[in-house]
């Protein structure tokens, strides 16, 4: 692998992390503001702002997995070079 496609993936993933840094911010404030909504409402009833929580946070879990898991398999050109050999092969 070129050190330009090294560059090209190391810059989406830091993208993909700074996203995830921005995501948890909004996570944090939607469930603020979810949470300060029910106990001016209702704060002796059900807690459903469980659910905007929990429904929230599994988009972090995979977005935290995507950013930070393990490295991304790259496909390269002679990978896709070897791909089309073997699909002319099965003609």
């Amino acid at each position: 692998m070129s050190d330009q496609e090294l560059r090209d993936v190391a810059k989406k993933r830091l993208k993909k992390q700074a996203e995830f840094k921005r995501y948890l911010w909004t996570w944090l404030g939607v469930s603020v503001l979810c949470s300060a909504i029910w106990l001016i409402t209702s704060p002796t009833e059900y807690f459903w702002p469980i659910w905007v929580i929990f429904g929230m946070g599994i988009g972090a879990l995979f977005s935290g997995i995507e950013a930070y898991g393990k490295a991304p398999t790259v496909i390269t050109d002679s990978d896709i070079d070897a791909e089309v050999e073997k699909l002319k092969g099965k003609k």
